[in-house]
């Protein structure tokens, strides 16, 4: 998990597995997808064969790179066991919700005690 972990954590890299996504590439169309060299395109796709996130055939002079997402199995597990949002942000979440209920609560019964205190003094001018 640690070698596909580290593979992943170069954008290019990210990059490569991108493309791989939509199907099998010769690396010459995946080098040429970059702003770098040729050998350095070479060097990310070894990383990330070493790894096994891509898998190459030679066929006839292109070597074809094609995307193994088995790898990925396991840190998408390991990340899967980490909350999409943090306890303290949840727990803080609710109390400011509970805060907004009790604002929304204090505000209606001011305006009912308003209304009943608006109505007696409209009975009370009517008696005189």
């Amino acid at each position: 998990m640690d070698d596909v972990a580290a593979a992943i954590a170069d954008p290019v890299r990210r990059e490569i597995l991108e493309l791989l996504r939509d199907g099998p590439m010769p690396a010459r169309r995946i080098a040429g997808r970059f702003p770098i060299s040729r050998p350095a395109v070479s060097r990310h796709l070894r990383v990330l064969r070493e790894c096994g996130l891509v898998h190459d055939t030679l066929t006839g002079r292109e070597r074809l790179y094609r995307l193994d997402v088995t790898p990925l199995t396991a840190l998408t597990t390991w990340l899967a066991g980490f909350p999409a949002e943090p306890p303290a942000a949840a727990r803080w979440n609710r109390h400011l919700d509970a805060l907004e209920t009790e604002v929304h609560r204090t505000r209606r019964d001011r305006r009912q005690e308003s209304d009943r205190g608006h109505e007696a003094a409209t009975r009370q001018e009517d008696i005189a």
